[in-house]
């Protein structure tokens, strides 16, 4: 038999990576991306002596693989995977080929929301208390890549369902799973179990050995674990009740009791906020513990987290009042997150490309918490139909300083006025970062006229 051959689908952060890994370990590698490929990814299988193709695929090449690794933004329904499948090709994501050369301890972190952020949190944690340890999936360096070049004792992992569905034999030594909202759906048949299934794939193969930590109170998650049997250690997390084993919130205060040990923490003293954020935190305080932190260096690295940008990240204060950008709430889920963080009354700025929005989930929490809705974007007629009868006060416009300067008339001291969208941002911006730094630059300016 000769050389093993590997086809790669996408020539993004992970493909690329997958190509080094594989051409690493003497496989006969080809990578072939349908669009245009970024040109410090084409330099880099250019030096490697990478065979390539972009700008579309060659059928008769991918196909003559042993295996393929498909980028997880390639649906499995397009005809080529479907090729393969047919074939008996097996399609595999670079998560699972990079789980099969390192021995480190892999901790793998999944929800539909909230999963950056506690991905970040545990990173930082095991970070500052002096582990090897790297940060991959859906977030930083390709997890192949690193495998090569520096392999960790540690790897914390953010996984979305579309790399889960390309998962096999991949093991977590520790497996959170944070929340399943419908999100997706149109990559699942327009499924929701289909959706639940793929986030549970987090904990297949999972031994008596690992550790699997759960949001007690998501009511998808509790269905699903009354028709599995689980062999991991299961750690919940519940915002509702005290729990002998696991984490709870209670008066403002987090409890987390694991692996022999016992931590509280009050919430204020966190630097990210809100009953969602308690669940991060109480997820990765668990993690912390089952890789054997001291309590006192979990609370270092607790208290000097900063979150990453875009996530309910403080932007400036002008006259009292906080301007919040919350840029990555793309979702309708997000903005009910973000609401529930906040007390004092809120200026929404809100809208974009509405992806099939349902938002009576957050309707309550606009008619309590939100003084003035500011729709942004070409097409606002959904949301300001919806919430016509909701809010006081409402104003729509596709610019966003004059958004800005509407929710400076309309704020009072203590008030907020949060960027929380729970729309795709393509219509306005290039992506939702490019939102979230011209919100930056935009408060800036206010703060420099009116200080």
């Amino acid at each position: 038999m000769g050389q093993k051959k590997i086809s790669i689908l996408g020539g993004g952060e992970s493909g690329v990576g997958a190509a080094l890994l594989g051409k690493a370990k003497g496989f006969t590698v080809f990578l072939s991306d349908k669009g245009t490929l970024q040109d410090k990814y084409r330099q880099v299988l250019e030096k490697e002596g990478i065979p390539y193709e972009e700008g579309g695929h060659t059928p008769e090449r991918i196909l003559d693989a042993d295996e393929v690794v498909k980028s997880p933004g390639i649906p499995d329904n397009v005809p080529l995977v479907l090729e393969l499948h047919r074939r008996g090709i097996p399609v595999i994501s670079e998560i699972e080929l990079a789980a099969r050369y390192t021995q480190a301890h892999l901790i793998a972190i999944t929800g539909s929301n909230g999963k950056t952020t506690t991905t970040l949190l545990i990173y930082h944690l095991l970070k500052q208390a002096g582990l090897s340890v790297g940060l991959a999936g859906n977030i930083g360096d390709s997890f192949a890549r690193q495998v090569i070049e520096e392999d960790h004792d540690y790897y914390v992992l953010e996984l979305s369902s579309f790399q889960l569905d390309n998962m096999y034999d991949f093991r977590a030594n520790v497996a959170v799973l944070l929340n399943i909202t419908p999100d997706h759906l149109d990559r699942y048949e327009y499924n929701f179990q289909n959706y639940v299934n793929s986030k549970f794939r987090i904990i297949q193969n999972q031994t008596s050995e690992d550790d699997f930590i759960y949001y007690n109170e998501n009511e998808p998650i509790l269905a699903e674990l009354q028709k599995r049997d689980i062999a991991a250690r299961q750690w919940p997390i519940s915002l509702a009740k005290v729990v002998e084993e696991g984490g709870y919130l209670n008066e403002g205060i987090l409890h987390v009791h694991s692996h022999g040990q016992t931590m509280a923490q009050a919430m204020e003293e966190l630097p990210i906020k809100g009953p969602h954020n308690a669940i991060n935190a109480m997820a990765a305080l668990l993690v912390a513990q089952s890789v054997g932190i001291a309590p006192d260096q979990i609370r270092k690295g607790l208290l000097s987290f900063q979150n990453a940008p875009h996530r309910l990240e403080p932007v400036a204060t002008i006259n009292g009042v906080s301007y919040i950008n919350d840029s990555k709430a793309t979702n309708v889920d997000s903005v009910f997150y973000a609401l529930g963080s906040f007390d004092a009354p809120v200026i929404l700025i809100a809208g974009g490309v509405d992806k099939g929005n349902d938002y009576t989930q957050i309707e309550d929490l606009v008619r309590q918490k939100v003084k003035g809705l500011i729709a942004l974007g070409t097409d606002t007629g959904k949301l300001t139909n919806f919430f016509s009868d909701t809010v006081p006060a409402m104003y729509a416009t596709q610019d966003l300083q004059d958004a800005l300067l509407k929710a400076y008339e309309w704020a009072a001291p203590g008030d907020i006025v949060l960027l929380s969208p729970a729309c795709a941002s393509f219509d306005l911006f290039r992506n939702y970062e490019d939102r979230g730094n011209k919100f930056r630059e935009a408060v800036a300016q206010l703060k420099a006229h009116n200080s």
